[in-house]
């Protein structure tokens, strides 16, 4: 079965469409292993044409390690891992619509998140995705010296505040405000890959606050420059769905951005996002997945 899948680059820095493979069926642990070393090579890989269930979408999804549950967003009822992605017509603002990492915010963010679409606009509503491995690899040799130096502040505080974008008043999500102290965690600014060892930036304009020890005034213009080059063109890939698209990327050296540019129609789409497994479980799989790069 493995043997089956066809992969093809759609772009020089990340981003593989893959063929050959039921997401809804019962995978084979060969068939696993292979779509494992394709999202670890290529950060972000694509599906056409899949039709899953809720259940069949969280059964593909704890192939790759246990699912989160969000903290802010309503799951689907009876499929609490299963996040309702939706813009109705009348809403202006959509679910996020700016460059970000998943779940950065949490003491142990997620390692990937698996989008798939079920009612897509007659026009608009790509997403964007930019390698943060690609970002990293085009500084030079000094700044690089310097950020590995560094780790930054991440938080739900600011997305999930009352002023922030993810709260914002939507017909068919329920998404409930940060209440109080959600946390504070501190991530590398450069991460390396534990499966391929490639390094990446760990920056997040909707989650990084500030760099550890640094005030935020004296963050800023490092922070700025950070983000503003790594969303930079040529680290880039766009995704045009389709009804029955998947999109599963790599959180720990992907950004993405949903675009919001289908004013008065309906987008559906139902996430599920695979969180790293607990210290000790899964250390075998890991392996495995390893030993096959």
């Amino acid at each position: 079965m493995a043997q089956a899948l066809k992969i093809r680059r759609v772009a020089g820095a990340l981003g593989a469409e893959i063929s050959g493979v039921n997401l809804g069926q019962e995978l084979s642990d060969g068939v696993i292993t292979a779509l494992r070393q394709a999202l670890v090579q290529h950060q972000v890989i694509f599906f056409r044409d899949q039709q899953m269930t809720p259940a069949q979408q969280v059964a593909f999804g704890a192939r790759f390690g246990p699912l989160n549950i969000h903290p802010y967003v309503a799951g689907m009822a009876g499929q609490p891992e299963i996040m309702e992605i939706i813009k109705e017509p009348q809403d202006k603002v959509n679910f996020g619509g700016g460059w970000h990492s998943d779940m950065s915010f949490l003491e142990r963010p997620a390692i990937g998140s698996i989008l798939y679409a079920l009612e897509i606009p007659e026009y608009g509503g790509d997403t964007l995705f930019a390698s943060q491995a690609a970002a990293y690899d085009a500084l030079s040799p000094g700044l690089k010296q310097t950020l590995a130096t560094l780790s930054a502040v991440h938080s739900a505080s600011r997305e999930y505040s009352a002023a922030g974008q993810s709260t914002q008043k939507r017909s068919s999500m329920s998404v409930a405000e940060a209440d109080g102290m959600v946390g504070e965690y501190v991530h590398p600014l450069v991460l390396t890959h534990p499966e391929s060892g490639r390094k990446a930036l760990y920056v997040n304009p909707a989650f990084t606050l500030r760099i550890e020890g640094w005030s935020k005034r004296e963050s800023k213009a490092l922070l700025d420059f950070l983000f503003e080059h790594s969303r930079y063109e040529a680290f880039t890939c766009r995704f045009a769905w389709a009804k029955g698209s998947v999109a599963f990327w790599d959180n720990r050296s992907v950004w993405h951005f949903a675009l919001n540019d289908y004013p008065g129609q309906r987008r559906h789409m139902r996430r599920v996002t695979v969180d790293p497994w607990p210290e000790g479980a899964g250390a075998a799989a890991e392996r495995v997945s390893e030993a096959a790069l």
